[in-house]
């Protein structure tokens, strides 16, 4: 059975990408001083995954913001996943440690990917109940005597 969620940390996705993040630390670290850049554009779109996943939790109440984090926390997952590719194949990184960090990212994409759609099914049941209700009060309005 599941545990009820409280907060963005008890949020499986949240935290399996913040063990992302921090593979990706440790692994940057053996990266040459002169890839600081890819190091740090590397780091950055790790970071961005879990980060966008709390913030879009804590949007929740705005309409559709939840999602659109969680959007922009894939692209930053498929951003990550180039930037490895980009330092394996420059051996700024080895393979094997790439395609260790590469299966934890799939994980966190599908799990992500998950939750986008969920969040749009939901999404779209307000919307279709949001769109009842007001055609709703317009018929029932059109069938009321107008003053006078």
């Amino acid at each position: 059975m599941s545990q009820p969620i409280f907060s963005y940390r008890d949020l499986e996705v949240w935290k399996l990408s913040m063990d992302l993040v921090d593979m990706v630390f440790a692994s940057t670290k053996t990266m040459p001083r002169t890839e600081f850049d890819l190091r740090r554009q590397i780091c950055r779109a790790a970071v961005s995954i879990p980060a966008n996943v709390a913030e879009g939790y804590r949007r929740k109440n705005r309409r559709g913001a939840y999602q659109n984090h969680i959007s922009i926390a894939m692209g930053s997952q498929g951003e990550l996943e180039t930037e490895l590719e980009i330092a394996a194949r420059n051996e700024f990184l080895t393979k094997p440690h790439v395609q260790t960090i590469l299966e934890l990212n799939d994980r966190v994409g599908a799990m992500l990917y998950r939750l986008h759609e969920s969040l749009g099914r939901v999404r779209s049941r307000a919307d279709h109940n949001g769109k009842t209700a007001e055609s709703r009060k317009a018929t029932v309005g059109s069938r009321l005597p107008g003053p006078g």
